[in-house]
């Protein structure tokens, strides 16, 4: 058999893209403007042991696989596809037509896939797994993110926007939401790069600690704080949320956190946020959420094994009732998913302007990680795939005062 017919076996057999492979073969309308190029069978043998989607990446991270074109144009042409579909025996005849390629062929698990040790979500594992992601290097992420260094969701004004404008107003909603005022003092978990914290000390005054895990985040961090003379206000500390003070706060942000806790550890993580916060004292929660209640709690195998190790999405209503539960009064609740994709155009978009400095600052495998899995991520939020949410709620005073005015925030 062919290795187009093989391909076509797996992406369905009305591929809407050129498939051009090393033997020859083709596949798809040769009048399309994007291709995928199968440079070597070992890009069949990668298929054989894991058919769809997780083979496919570790072949194009690999680099047998490539694409002629934008990876988004390609990830969008096959989006309709049953890649995510195929049966427990249309993999198995699959395996057994590329099992003559996988004897000659096999290659072992690319080095850049990870897989962590310890207890699920235990304060050393998570460690580990933040440290894979973030650690990487700060040149890199600066080239990716731009100059705000916020690896988080924008909020755009306008369509036309720039990804600086929209990070610095999504933390101006942040602020707002948090009725952030002179004086207050602000935890944000999760502060990634202190791009909250710097905000909210710069523009509303506010008295604001950081906490990461990651290491190479909170050196950036403070550096930058000092770099601008925010000593006094900002303050970034290498430290797990579980050990941020306990003194109480008048304000938490924690924006791109929740993903990384675990659905068992979300009482806990709510809890503990309540506990640190003064009665009227709010919460905004900003996180991505699956659109339904996933019939499975695996992420996709690529991003789980080379992103985001240990991820888990929830629903926005399971939130909801679990900072319910926890003692929060949620008072407002806004989706944001369609802000995330033009977020990750904008990423994307760096990336490529910076393409050769990445690949010699992180390696080529890494880099085409990152090109694959935001040109992913878009089309996933473009498609309702993932949503990203904001609910705000807060810990009432007493006799259920809120400090809420009758309309707004």
């Amino acid at each position: 058999m062919q290795v187009a017919e093989l391909i076509s076996d797996v992406l369905g057999q009305d591929v809407p893209i050129r498939v051009v492979a090393y033997d020859g073969s083709k596949a798809g309308p040769d009048h399309s403007d994007v291709a995928l190029k199968v440079v070597t069978p070992r890009a069949l043998a990668r298929l054989a042991t894991a058919p769809g989607t997780l083979g496919l990446a570790r072949a194009y991270v690999t680099g047998e696989i490539e694409v002629d074109g934008d990876v988004y144009d390609v990830l969008n042409a096959m989006a309709d596809l049953t890649l995510h579909d195929l049966t427990r025996k249309e993999q198995l005849d699959l395996a057994r037509k590329l099992f003559p390629v996988w004897l000659r062929h096999r290659q072992p698990i690319p080095e850049l896939e990870y897989r962590p040790r310890g207890r699920l979500h235990s304060k050393f594992r998570d460690s580990k797994v933040i440290s894979h992601h973030y650690d990487v290097s700060n040149r890199f992420y600066e080239w990716v993110l731009g100059p705000s260094m916020a690896y988080t969701c924008a909020v755009f004004p306008t369509k036309d926007a720039t990804l600086e404008e929209a990070q610095a107003a999504k933390h101006e909603l942040v602020a707002q939401k948090l009725a952030l005022k002179p004086g207050m003092r602000l935890l944000d978990v999760g502060c990634g790069w202190g791009g909250m914290v710097m905000h909210a000390a710069a523009e509303h005054g506010v008295k604001a600690l950081g906490v990461t895990l990651s290491r190479n985040q909170a050196e950036w961090a403070q550096a930058e704080i000092e770099r601008r003379g925010l000593g006094d206000l900002a303050e970034v500390r290498h430290l797990d949320y579980r050990d941020a003070p306990e003194s109480e706060f008048d304000a938490i942000s924690s924006i791109g956190l929740t993903e990384h806790i675990g659905k068992a550890n979300l009482p806990g993580y709510f809890t503990s946020l309540y506990e640190r916060l003064k009665p009227e004292g709010r919460l905004l929660n900003h996180c991505i959420t699956q659109p339904h209640t996933p019939l499975t709690r695996r992420l996709d195998p690529f991003i789980a094994r080379y992103v985001f190790p240990d991820g888990q999405l929830e629903p926005v209503g399971h939130l909801i009732s679990v900072m319910n539960d926890s003692g929060f009064e949620v008072r407002h609740e806004e989706n944001l998913r369609e802000h995330y994709a033009l977020t990750l155009k904008g990423w994307c978009e760096n990336l490529e302007e910076h393409w050769e400095e990445a690949v010699g600052e992180v390696g080529l495998g890494r880099a085409r990680v990152w090109r694959l899995y935001m040109a992913a991520s878009r089309l996933g939020f473009e498609r309702d795939n993932i949503q990203l949410h904001q609910v705000l709620g807060v810990k009432l005073g007493d006799r259920g005062r809120s400090g809420f005015p009758l309309r707004g925030w």
